[in-house]
């Protein structure tokens, strides 16, 4: 098989990709809108881009008929967010907030969790995640237009959260006690829980 994306259906490359590109970790955002509503959203394009200064990227892509999503509109609008990880426990949580809903609905409510205000950032982190990363927008970076085009934040970590139940004995997270889950194709999930080490040559 092979596939030109210049020449194909964009939802058909799109498919491709979410399929090769795995697992994918997911950024479990949380923003503020100018009139104080707070979105809860997750995002699979998502990693971390460096430690000095600390950066996270994630990728709001646009709806299907082409219009932003209430997480780029308030990123936009406030400049902050906080990226939340995404663990087995919560998975269902993770699901249900990325239901759309107006913009002046909270998908924290839908979802049953609760809030803490951070430290740094206008946008509160979820009291039930595991860990927390306050940001800071550095640039947005739109990289097309039309539906499902990408909008690359970039993002400067300002305050990390982590609960002491999830760190090993030297302080650091430890995987089998964070169980995160990742996106792959379709509905399909996984979870870090099949776990084998490699020393670094």
């Amino acid at each position: 098989m092979q596939h030109e994306p210049n020449s194909q259906n964009f939802v058909e490359t799109y498919q491709h990709l979410i399929g090769i590109v795995t697992p994918r970790p997911i950024a479990w955002v949380t923003t503020i809108s100018p009139t104080g509503i707070v979105n809860l959203a997750p995002f699979s394009f998502f990693n971390t881009f460096g430690a000095n200064p600390p950066v996270v990227v994630f990728s709001p892509t646009l709806k299907r008929d082409g219009s932003k999503k209430d997480t780029l509109r308030n990123i936009e609008t406030t400049g902050e967010f906080v990226v939340h990880s995404s663990v087995a426990r919560l998975a269902e949580k993770v699901n249900l907030s990325s239901k759309e809903l107006p913009p002046d609905e909270s998908e924290i409510a839908l979802a049953g969790l609760h809030t803490i205000p951070s430290l740094k950032v206008k946008p509160p982190r979820v009291a039930e995640a595991p860990t927390a990363m306050e940001c800071k927008v550095l640039q947005i970076i739109p990289t097309g237009t039309g539906p499902i085009a990408g909008n690359l934040v970039i993002g400067e970590v300002v305050m990390i959260h982590i609960h002491d139940d999830v760190l090993d004995a030297n302080g650091r997270v430890d995987p089998r006690k964070l169980q995160t889950v990742a996106r792959l194709n379709g509905d399909v999930w996984c979870r870090t829980t099949d776990l084998f080490e490699l020393p670094r040559p």
